[in-house]
């Protein structure tokens, strides 16, 4: 339990939004939430968290508002059009965890820093079971006392480090979005290879472990390719959504990125054959069908 309970408003109840508003519940604080479908939220009435049908007045008298939504400008409409901003009590903070586009979190900042309201971008890497075991990565932008008024909810969600000002986790945040995407496609193209050729998929993915090819993304992705789990944990259509703002970023800031352009090619190819709603190591799938390997 903590010493210091805060006011927490959580906007946007999904597969991170749920678990992580549980985590800050869990970790003593007032917990309020609030989603576009009310259904979603309602059952975390069951732990002690008040769910409400308006997001001012889910933010209403909030310390702190955590906001998991689902794009950049969704983020901005419930801030600056459904009424979230006027409803925040001047001196609030408000850390925006979902994955936007860097410039879209550096005008918010600007518009919130108007409002008399305080914004850090904190985008988190880990997915749902990061989210579930508190043990995220929040990757943060900001200034630095934001930062630190802000440890008590990242205490709960995670492991958090300030990588620059306003945007800069967002940027971070991408790159973490290209390595991913980028490395799902290379151990599913790999496994396929192999199998292709006649090995044992599941006796490569092992055999390969512990060695230079090692990864994460091996471990955990391609146990979900040798098993055919393509349950969402993180959507194709959302890993589709951060290689694009990873080049509309790029192109703003003079960057060629051919590796990931030619990756949001691919995913976009497997979201055009109906693969949108599977997890993102379902570019497998995508990979699969070019080989007739299905």
């Amino acid at each position: 339990m903590t010493t210091t309970p805060l006011r927490i408003a959580v906007l946007g109840i999904g597969l991170m939004g749920r678990p992580m508003a549980l985590r800050l519940k869990e970790a003593g604080h007032e917990v309020h939430a609030w989603n576009r479908t009310l259904a979603k939220a309602e059952p975390l009435t069951a732990f002690g968290i008040a769910v409400h049908s308006s997001v001012a007045e889910a933010v209403r008298k909030a310390d702190i508002v955590v906001s998991l939504l689902e794009s950049g400008p969704v983020v901005g409409h419930v801030l600056f059009e459904l009424g979230a901003a006027q409803a925040m009590q001047r001196g609030a903070l408000f850390i925006d965890m979902a994955s936007i586009q860097p410039r879209e979190a550096r005008d918010h900042a600007a518009r919130l820093g108007e409002a008399g309201l305080f914004h850090l971008d904190a985008p988190v890497s880990g997915g749902t079971v990061g989210a579930e075991n508190g043990t995220l990565a929040i990757l943060v932008g900001g200034r630095p006392e934001d930062f630190a008024r802000a440890q008590p909810v990242f205490a709960a969600l995670g492991r958090a480090t300030l990588v620059g000002p306003h945007g800069a986790g967002q940027l971070t945040k991408l790159a973490n979005q290209m390595i991913v995407g980028i490395t799902i496609g290379a151990v599913a193209e790999a496994l396929l290879f192999a199998a292709k050729g006649g090995a044992d998929m599941a006796k490569v993915r092992e055999a390969i472990s512990g060695g230079f090819a090692d990864s994460r993304i091996l471990q955990l992705h391609g146990e979900r390719m040798v098993e055919r789990d393509f349950a969402p944990r993180g959507r194709m259509t959302v890993q589709l959504k951060d290689m694009r703002n990873a080049l509309a970023t790029a192109s703003e800031i003079g960057f060629d990125a051919p590796i990931t352009a030619l990756f949001e090619g691919l995913y976009a190819e497997g979201v055009e054959h109906g693969l949108g709603e599977l997890d993102h190591s379902g570019l497998f799938v995508e990979l699969a069908s070019r080989n007739a390997m299905q």
